[in-house]
């Protein structure tokens, strides 16, 4: 059993931030994630993107980000568990809480706050035979790091702008060394520039442009060798390449935490915004995947959200104390 003040449930930007505000208050964290390093969707989808609205920060790398409130949690000796998806939570009989994950490793403490981000993430895989066959074999539903690229024939599947902005970097940056972009339709749902950026790339002979049609077969021995796109006019194309990746978006999905006896609305937890509880006292909601009215979902505000939640649990965990606002640059940062 892993006793700890504060169990987070996601180990993203959210989470980790937490573990700093806690710390300030002397509150010790353990975090549960059911991915295999901290960071959430910074670390596993889009570690090479910019982000432009951390404060302090006119434009931070995600991994940078990252890497950057793991050392501000540093002092505070966070605990982790990761690859372990947080599967039930039960109350005790002197009001704490066990969280249990999928591999049976077992929590305990009085306050869990859930910092899981939009949730579990799975992609929308188009209908191809053998598909999954050739995952991480040539086929891939997100691209983490470009250079794995380096040099490759990449087929990009897709419309929205994910596609879209992949196939520009791809080409625009010389990565890969031969970029083919194939949607369904002559129209794009992604951003109109990317769109008029991507027509003239392929005007350009950047990125070939295959519209009104679709990947609908895949080969190869061992690793995929090639995929067979299906054209509305011109029938089955065969077009030799190193890398598939289908881009259609991720479905995010609560998982396990929508059988909790939360209160949920359209995929996201209810919580009260005077310090971001639930319905169910010593539970939190902190980030994305909580809701409340005019809620936005921005990093900068789940890192408030955060904030406030630990000045509560820390009431509810210590109510005889006084909690006194004590600022960092007068106080410095003193860890465990």
């Amino acid at each position: 059993m892993i006793q700890t003040d504060i169990i987070i449930i996601g180990a993203g930007p959210v989470g980790l931030f937490t573990v700093f505000e806690a710390g300030l208050l002397k509150l010790k964290c353990h975090l549960i994630d059911s991915l295999p390093l901290p960071g959430g969707q910074c670390s596993e989808i889009y570690p090479k993107k910019p982000i432009y609205d951390i404060p302090g920060f006119p434009s931070i790398l995600a991994g940078e980000l990252i890497d950057n409130l793991m050392e501000q949690a540093a002092p505070f000796k966070p605990g982790f568990t990761l690859g372990e998806a947080a599967m039930t939570i039960d109350k005790t009989a002197d009001d704490k809480f066990i969280v249990t994950t999928i591999k049976g490793t077992k929590h305990e403490a009085p306050i869990v706050i859930i910092a899981g981000g939009l949730g579990v993430f799975e992609p929308r895989k188009p209908p191809i035979d053998s598909l999954e066959k050739y995952e991480d074999k040539g086929v891939e539903y997100i691209i983490k790091d470009p250079e794995f690229y380096r040099g490759k024939r990449v087929v990009i599947a897709g419309g929205g702008d994910s596609a879209l902005d992949w196939s520009i970097f791809l080409a625009e940056k010389n990565i890969a060394k031969e970029v083919v972009l194939v949607h369904r339709s002559s129209s794009f749902r992604g951003h109109l520039d990317s769109v008029q950026k991507v027509i003239d790339m392929a005007e350009s002979g950047k990125i070939i442009l295959v519209t009104e049609a679709e990947v609908t077969g895949i080969n190869g021995g061992d690793k995929l060798e090639s995929v067979i796109i299906t054209h509305q006019k011109d029938g089955e194309i065969i077009r030799e390449t190193d890398h598939l990746i289908p881009l259609f978006g991720l479905k995010p999905s609560l998982g396990p935490i929508a059988d909790w006896g939360l209160e949920i609305d359209k995929n996201a937890i209810k919580v009260n915004t005077l310090d971001y509880s639930t319905n169910i006292p010593g539970i939190y909601a902190i980030g994305d995947v909580n809701t409340y009215e005019n809620k936005l979902k921005l990093i900068l505000c789940g890192f408030h959200e955060g904030t406030l939640a630990v000045q509560s649990a820390f009431a509810r965990i210590h109510p005889d104390k006084k909690n006194i606002l004590k600022y960092t640059t007068v106080n410095g940062v003193q860890g465990f």
